[in-house]
This record gives C-alpha cells, structure tokens and sequence, in this order.
C-alpha cells in the first residue's frame, strides 16, 4: 500500500515515466508560411496568367483565322472595272451568266454600284459623293460544297465572253492569312518558353533561399543518413503545393478575363465595334480545348515549379557530398 500511495503522489516515480515520449515535429522540414513563399506564388500567379493569356490569345487567332480560311475557300469573286467606252452593267451581266453556267458554283451575287460603294465605308467614311470613282462592280460566286471548281478555265471563259471581267480565288490572300496565323502560333510558342523559363529561375532561386534558411535541419538530416531523395520529397511536395495554389490563382484569372470578354462581345453584337471585333476574333470564347489548354498550364505551373525544387536540391545535396 505504502509503494501504491507514492507511485499515487509522486508521477515521477510511475511506470508509464520510463517510457520516452517520442519527438514531435511541429513545424515541416520547408516552413509553409513565410515572405518568400508567398512571393514566390504570386511570382507563379503572374506566370500562369501572362502564359494562360498568352495560350488563350493564340487560340482565339487560330479559331478566327481557321474560320476565315473556311469562308474565304469556299468563296471566289469576280471584278469588272469600269473603263471608257465599255458598258459596265452588260459586262457584269455577262459575266454573273457564265459562272451561274459553269459547273461547281452553287450561288452567285451581283453587288449593285450601291451596294459595292459601301463596302468602303469602313475605310472612307459615310457621306461621300462616289460617283467619280471607278468603283469596281463585285459577283461573289460561293462553291458547292464539296465541289473542285476550275478556276482557270472559268477565267478563260470570263475572259473571252466577259471582256474585262477579272477573277479573284483569293489564293494569295489565304496564303497570307496562314502565314500571319502560323507567325501569332510561333510568337506564342516562343513567349511560353520565355514565361517557363523566368519561372524555372524564380522557383531555383526559392529553392536555394529555402535551403539556406534550413541549412542546419538540412546538414543534420544529411549527417544522421537520410537519403537526398527524402529531403528532394520533402521540397518537391512544398513546392508542388504552391505551384498549385499560384497557377490556380493565376489561371483562374485568365478564364475569367476570356468570359468577361465573351460577355462583353454578347452585349456589344449588333454595334459597329461589335461586329469588328467579332470579325477579327470571333465570338472570343475559347472553347472546351482552349479552357483545357489554360487547365493544363495550371498543372504545367504546378510540375515546373515541383520539379524544378527536386533538381535544384539533388544538384545542391551532391554538392556537399
């Protein structure tokens, strides 16, 4: 009784005393909260979102031009010029006869003088008296679809039954559109690499500064045997984390700039600014592959900025080896 009353009053002498606690790590080998962590994500937020700006704008330039090409293809025109001495509406007449004849042509229009002065509004401006100019009378002539159409011998045609009918395929202007398409695709490409490697120099210096802040931890964890692909584990999950966060961030921001403009350009249809814009960019909705595209530079964010931790602690640990 006498040895149950003090084992009682005195916890020092209990049996459960003999046992060691075990140690308890309050904090993670990489401090979670810090200044230069929350730099660093919103360095990878400003990334994410310059890069998924980026990606969205080439995807918006590719649809449009995509569309153009489309519509443009299936299109050719025809152009009678007036000249002294030649009766311009017999000439247009003429012509608008031989292509609704030649095979492959589903449709043609005949712009009246009217209608083809005001297809230089845009350029010149309403209210201008035209009739001095030599304003060229338009025939668009749209292809069936899926019909091969041989534009040179309707041009032989035009040209001898329609003296001074000239006929446009629009070649050399698809030409230029793709060119122009593929130079916005290459810009685009190449401002990515730019923003991947800015962030591949931003997260080695992170790295390197959190390494440096825990170089004691680091130096004994290396010391008591733990492998450099434990301590690689521990910065890559760190850094995993806040490439996340700051992808998310900053992706997040880009698809909601892209539907605030959509819904700009839904209010504005109908307007003259509208419909320009609608012209150059379409309808500015990306699409369910331009929205994966920004999805996957979140992640993309996320991988660069965990892998690049992993190498930059392996290179440093084999260093102190």
């Amino acid at each position: 009784m006498a040895i149950a009353d003090d084992l009682r009053h005195d916890p020092t002498l209990s049996p459960r005393a003999a046992v060691p606690a075990k140690p308890r790590f309050e904090t993670p080998l990489v401090p979670r909260n810090s200044i230069a962590g929350s730099a660093l994500i919103a360095v990878v937020a400003i990334m994410t979102f310059l890069a998924s700006l980026t990606t969205g704008a080439v995807v918006l330039v590719g649809q449009a031009a995509s569309e153009w090409q489309s519509d443009v293809a299936r299109e050719i025109t025809i152009q009678v010029v007036p000249a002294s001495g030649r009766d311009t509406d017999a000439v247009v007449d003429k012509a608008a006869a031989v292509a609704r004849a030649f095979p492959g042509i589903a449709d043609v229009r005949v712009y009246s003088k009217e209608e083809s002065g005001k297809l230089l509004e845009p350029w010149l401006g309403s209210g201008l008296s035209l009739d001095e100019l030599p304003i060229p009378r338009l025939i668009v002539l749209r292809l069936a679809a899926d019909a091969s159409v041989d534009t040179a011998q309707l041009g032989r045609q035009l040209a001898a039954q329609a003296p001074g009918a000239a006929l446009d395929d629009h070649r050399g202007w698809i030409d230029r559109m793709r060119a122009m398409a593929g130079s916005v695709v290459g810009g685009g490409i190449a401002i990515l690499v730019l923003i991947v490697a800015a962030t591949v120099l931003s997260v080695t210096f992170a790295t390197r500064g959190a390494m440096a802040t825990n170089k004691n931890v680091i130096e004994v964890l290396h010391l008591v045997g733990a492998k450099n692909g434990f301590i690689a584990g521990n910065f890559q999950r760190h850094f995993l984390v806040m490439g996340l966060q700051g992808g998310a961030i900053g992706g997040g921001g880009a698809i909601l700039i892209f539907l605030i403009a959509a819904l700009i350009g839904r209010f504005t249809a109908g307007s003259a600014a509208g419909d320009q814009s609608a012209a150059l960019f379409g309808s500015f909705s990306l699409g369910l592959f331009g929205y994966v595209a920004v999805l996957a530079q979140i992640v993309l964010s996320a991988l660069v900025t965990a892998l690049t931790s992993r190498y930059t602690v392996n290179r440093t640990l084999e260093a102190i080896d």
